[in-house]
């Protein structure tokens, strides 16, 4: 089984202010980058039921010069309110980690 620690070197979740969660992929290489890539695993669609997110307000950006993938999308509630159980949003990425990357 082919798991984004597979690729990455760095796969972590955090803050982008107080309404946006960002994800970042770092790959371990370019090779590991343009399998990655290529797979189009990390996707709206994803991120969408994972998170309960609109798929129109998803953002995936590839940046090859980084060697890095990142995502950023509406946080499902904001920074500090009584229902947001990860206030630093740093173990959001945790249910990505046991799913199959599918190769492409």
């Amino acid at each position: 089984m082919t798991t984004l620690l597979d690729y990455c070197s760095l796969i972590r979740s955090k803050n982008a202010g107080p309404f946006t969660l960002t994800f970042d992929f770092m790959c371990h290489d370019q090779a590991a980058y343009d399998a990655l890539v290529a797979t189009r695993f990390l996707n709206e669609n994803l991120f969408a039921t994972l998170y309960g997110a609109d798929p129109d307000q998803i953002l995936v950006v590839n940046h090859p010069f980084a060697l890095a993938v990142k995502v950023s999308l509406p946080r499902p509630a904001v920074q500090g309110d009584p229902h947001d159980t990860d206030c630093y949003a740093g173990q959001q990425y945790a249910p990505l980690m046991d799913m199959e990357v599918a190769p492409a």
